[in-house]
């Protein structure tokens, strides 16, 4: 194998190093010659040859295609649209893949791992997402253009993260059924409030927050209640036990509050949600176990937008599916597979101001964001 270099030939060893270098430093040589010597043709030759070589690399991850997804499909009127998919650093462009190659460092940077709970700010410029497998807070700065773990302070170490959100303020708040706690955490990770000592948290899942009655959610499906503190982290209420009827749980595991406070409860080994009002009065319930339109398999995360439709992730069906308020099935939403708009195992979800929602697409380790289109939008193009 030889190697070239301005005016010089150099034959390497046997293991393909150059002399007087370290097995595997060949590139790493070869980018600190080229960083010093003006050779614009060889730099753009060694380039072009080592982007041929290594886009053939097993593991280089594919670019993924601009698509133009909607739901429904034409000629009916569009709902939502398919808006792009988030899993390392190369998504938010602030990373230079080939650069990262010739260093022997991993051309993603920070990515996603398993992501389960997700969240986002309402100007939509920062994810927050909960990964499991890294036992950490993964959050995409648009503003930055970074990834990168959310570092907290030692007491709030997490081991388990399932869900997260975050308020007006900044805050973040993380269920970790491992620690049996739902922590608060202030912009800076600095630990506020680590909850559920006293009440008995067993196995946190589920998280909503209803800021304009200043009210945290949580689910705990090792107690099959659902309890209540305020903003400031003082117990309130809990309400819900075991059981196949109205305001009975049978593991509940995710949470919703739409626009007037209502609470919404994935009753995940009941096949169904449950729906409460912000006096917590039993307002109602659907859904079924099944495997036809409209019913349910493994439910898992819950979001409602602003015109109040329900949608419910089924990790099973690889799909999300959209009900009104009176649980009848509107629309569904993906399939099976590993192509945008396509799930492997489809967990928590999230829908923000602007009605965009975030899907966490935990085994393709990546969140996906779709577009919901109001029917104040519709009415609008109608006017055109």
């Amino acid at each position: 194998m030889i190697v070239f270099r301005p005016m010089t030939l150099i034959r390497t060893k046997r293991d393909g190093t150059l002399p007087g270098t370290c097995p595997g430093s060949l590139f790493r040589h070869l980018y600190c010659c080229l960083s010093s010597t003006f050779v614009p043709f060889l730099v753009l030759f060694l380039a072009l040859s080592a982007t041929a070589l290594l886009s053939g690399c097993a593991g280089s991850p594919a670019k993924e295609t601009k698509v133009d997804l909607v739901w429904p499909p034409p000629p009916e009127q569009p709902r939502i649209r398919y808006l792009g998919s988030y899993s390392s650093q190369l998504d938010l462009k602030g990373r230079s893949s080939l650069k990262a190659r010739l260093l022997g460092e991993d051309p993603r940077g920070f990515a996603l791992q398993k992501p389960y709970g997700v969240t986002a700010t309402d100007d939509g410029r920062r994810i927050y997402v909960a990964d499991t497998k890294q036992a950490a807070i993964v959050v995409f700065d648009f503003d930055t253009k970074k990834v990168y773990p959310f570092e907290t302070d030692a007491a709030g170490a997490l081991r388990s993260p399932i869900e997260v959100r975050v308020d007006s303020r900044g805050r973040l708040y993380v269920t970790d059924p491992v620690r049996s706690r739902l922590f608060v955490f202030s912009p800076k990770g600095k630990t506020l409030y680590a909850l559920g000592a006293k009440e008995k948290l067993e196995r946190p899942t589920g998280l909503a927050l209803d800021e304009r009655r200043q009210r945290i959610y949580v689910a705990d499906r090792g107690t099959h209640r659902i309890l209540v503190y305020n903003f400031e982290g003082e117990f309130q209420y809990a309400f819900g036990e075991r059981g196949t009827g109205p305001e009975q749980f049978n593991l509940p595991i995710n949470l919703a509050v739409d626009r007037e406070g209502n609470l919404y409860v994935v009753d995940f080994g009941n096949f169904r949600v449950q729906m409460f009002s912000p006096g917590g009065d039993f307002l109602g319930m659907f859904g079924e176990a099944g495997d036809k339109m409209g019913d349910m398999a493994r439910p898992k995360g819950i979001a409602v937008d602003s015109d109040g439709h329900i949608y419910v992730v089924d990790a099973a069906f690889g799909n999300f599916q959209i009900f009104n308020r009176e649980g009848r099935i509107l629309l569904f939403v993906g399939q099976m597979g590993h192509q945008p708009g396509q799930f492997w195992l489809p967990t928590g979800m999230y829908i923000n101001a602007q009605d965009r929602i975030y899907v966490s697409d935990s085994l393709n380790a990546r969140i996906q964001v779709f577009q919901y289109i109001s029917e104040r939008n519709v009415k609008r193009d109608d006017r055109r």
